[in-house]
């Protein structure tokens, strides 16, 4: 079988779906192909910011009325981070100068709604079960082979997650464990004493630094608990993720009575996470890529989901620039790498540098207990983690580091 199509995506979650939809919405012929079937599970913290929602509302208000109306979701106000010597301290989300919350929401859930939504837009044909096999560039085109036929494009965006085939076979990114976070997930219930408010856990420990174990809360008592750790220092270490999350959450004064008497729901799941922390090629003759595929995932947080709906937001404005100059040539399509990093870098920047900062243990240790003492250092750390040029003001502020160390 044979297809024609202005733009192909290759990957329906949050990245692209979001391109499909913004593309249908400007009139294009869009496939949209993924080699699951959905709804399907994708490991991951589940964890969605206030910033998803933000993105959620800009590509779509029908999209985000049918996540509110999404019944098995949790709000969550804030983020609980726990330092290596136990000290801890509440960090609410605030937007805009007002309280504010994201969402805990099961992927397999939320990325079946986006793909259903864009499944029912008129101009996106979706195509599951479909495994792409080769790509090929030649006389101004794309041809596709894939599972279920042979796909003719002008125009390829790589949405594929952090394997992207897209990339792999027209990219040149490689893994750089300096940049490369790998990850283990699992479902539990009978998880005890979260936050009233369900603040997100971010458990730091000496020996995973600058990696952490997560705890976000889900409806009945269950949660989504995982571990994440840079892939250098796997490698460097020799770290078994599996074996150390097990034993920290059995053995840990801060972890074991609550997790006495929980069970897991599944087998534990692992993946990789490419961060944001180095820029890379994420464009060429007749491609883009975008989400995880591009490596957008924050090297602080490891939150990836609203810079991924972004990213397909601006991959489809650049597509339709595409379109409207004829032109989908490397050099053309480099104003869309540029793109992304004039709104992404200097986040993915001040988040680098975070992460080096906390490899410190006693550095760590020192400042959340500090913070935790100190009204006027929560305010500045909350005002931090809600904008970007909020917390670009108080990192490179000497102030804030006098108030820390001296006063």
């Amino acid at each position: 079988m044979k297809y024609s199509f202005d733009a192909v995506i290759v990957g329906a979650g949050p990245s692209g779906s979001a391109a499909a939809i913004k593309l249908a919405d400007n009139g294009l012929k869009v496939a949209l192909l993924d080699k699951a079937t959905f709804p399907r599970d994708k490991t991951c913290g589940d964890a969605l910011s206030v910033d998803v929602i933000n993105q959620l509302k800009i590509l779509s208000p029908a999209l985000l009325t049918a996540f509110e109306n999404l019944e098995n979701k949790v709000a969550s106000y804030g983020v609980k981070i726990f330092s290596p010597d136990h000290h801890s301290i509440d960090i609410p989300f605030i937007y805009k100068g007002k309280k504010s919350h994201g969402y805990i929401c099961p992927r397999l859930e939320f990325d079946n709604l986006l793909v259903n939504f864009a499944k029912h837009s008129t101009g996106i044909q979706l195509f599951e079960n479909c495994l792409v096999t080769s790509i090929k560039t030649e006389e101004g085109q794309a041809i596709i082979e894939t599972t279920a036929g042979t796909f003719e494009t002008k125009i390829v965006l790589g949405a594929d997650g952090a394997h992207s085939v897209v990339s792999k076979l027209l990219g040149e990114n490689k893994i750089d464990k300096q940049h490369y976070c790998g990850g283990l997930r699992n479902y539990y219930e009978n998880v005890s004493s979260f936050h009233n408010e369900n603040f997100i856990e971010l458990h730091f420990f000496k020996d995973i630094l600058p990696g952490y174990v997560w705890i976000f809360p889900l409806a009945d008592n269950k949660a989504n608990v995982g571990i994440g750790v840079l892939s250098s220092i796997i490698s460097r270490k020799k770290i078994n993720l599996k074996v150390t999350l097990d034993h920290l959450l059995k053995t840990h004064p801060d972890l074991k009575d609550r997790f006495k008497d929980a069970r897991p729901l599944e087998s534990v799941k692992g993946y990789g996470l490419p961060l944001g922390s180095k820029k890379r090629k994420l464009s060429g003759d007749h491609f883009l890529l975008l989400g995880d595929a591009a490596g957008l995932i924050d090297p602080f947080s490891g939150e990836g989901v609203a810079n991924a709906i972004r990213s397909g937001r601006v991959a489809a404005d650049h597509v339709m620039q595409c379109f409207k100059e004829h032109n989908f040539s490397a050099s053309f399509n480099r104003a869309y790498d540029r793109e992304i990093y004039r709104r992404m870098w200097k986040e993915f920047l001040i988040s680098r540098r975070l992460m080096h900062a906390i490899q410190y243990p006693r550095l760590f240790n020192f400042v959340i207990k500090k913070a935790g003492q100190s009204k006027y250092l929560q305010k500045i750390l909350t005002d931090a983690l809600s904008e970007i040029e909020k917390k670009k003001k108080v990192l490179y502020n000497p102030a804030f580091y006098y108030r820390i160390f001296i006063k």
